[in-house]
């Protein structure tokens, strides 16, 4: 018996961490030019939809993944899914969100958690369970997905969401396929790891909607420090994944004024390599 090719993984660049010494409309091209099929970002809300829209469609390219808008970025807030007093602005950021993600022929949207010290976490679990019961309805009026994702607290203190178990266990209790998880390998490996053992143990239950990576602990391409990704696109390949795998990292070069964009392209020998098994 002939043996079957392996199964195919697909890349997302993140653009708003990838050729991020190119404006950021710019990025789409170099995208596209370095081999990526989709793409993805953070808050595309500010910049022109419809220069966007035209990028993606000029270029063949998929947006994948976005997140809703987190409340005053700047001013700290990460999200405001379990904030007190923030239920009307959590709508209104997730019905924008939505349309925009309509328009973008966008099937994902991230709705973060938000920010809660440890005296308030049960009150804010209780409103981030409501809140995420709701935007899953209005995902499924719209026909899209909204996902939650674990984050490290290194990285973001005091982040509502950090383990896998903690949302995993929410989108079972909600139970709508409108409701899905964000796996960041990153995040999980800081805070868990065992990483085989838990894509193994989540993926197959249908309940993962997207993954991101970076190597760790440095947040740069996937081809150096504690994780070895090769192996884990061997997993993936087994467990025939057929969702998006983001590139949330920091290229480690530094950019070059002469070459915008190059820092990326040139890092991207680990994505050469994925792509030619």
């Amino acid at each position: 018996m002939p043996a079957h090719p392996p199964h195919p993984l697909k890349f997302a660049a993140n653009l708003s961490w990838l050729y991020a010494d190119l404006p950021f409309l710019s990025r789409f091209e170099a995208a596209a030019r370095d081999g990526f099929e989709g793409v993805e970002c953070l808050f595309p809300h500010e910049h022109p939809r419809d220069e966007i829209a035209a990028r993606l469609r000029d270029l063949g390219l998929q947006l994948v993944l976005f997140n809703a808008v987190p409340g005053h970025w700047a001013a700290g807030e990460r999200g405001l899914a379990s904030l007190a007093g923030r239920e009307a602005h959590f709508q209104s950021s997730v019905l924008a969100a939505l349309e925009l993600a309509t328009q973008l022929e966008c099937p994902r949207v991230h709705l973060m958690a938000g920010l809660c010290d440890s005296l308030h976490r049960d009150a804010a679990w209780a409103r981030y369970e409501a809140n995420l019961r709701w935007a899953a309805e209005q995902a499924r009026q719209h026909g899209r997905t909204v996902l939650i994702e674990p984050i490290n607290p290194r990285d973001m203190p005091g982040y509502l969401l950090t383990h896998q178990a903690a949302a995993h266990d929410l989108v079972q209790r909600i139970a709508s396929p409108h409701l899905q998880v964000q796996m960041d390998l990153y995040h999980c490996q800081i805070v868990e790891g065992d990483l085989s053992m838990r894509l193994r143990h989540w993926l197959p239950t249908g309940q993962v909607g997207h993954l991101q990576i970076a190597a760790v602990p440095d947040r740069g391409e996937p081809d150096q420090g504690e994780l070895f990704y090769p192996h884990l696109f061997a997993e993936l390949r087994d467990l025939q994944w057929p969702g998006w795998i983001g590139c949330e990292y920091r290229p480690r070069a530094a950019p070059m004024a002469d070459q915008p964009g190059a820092a990326t392209t040139q890092g991207l020998g680990w994505f050469k390599q994925a792509m030619a098994v």
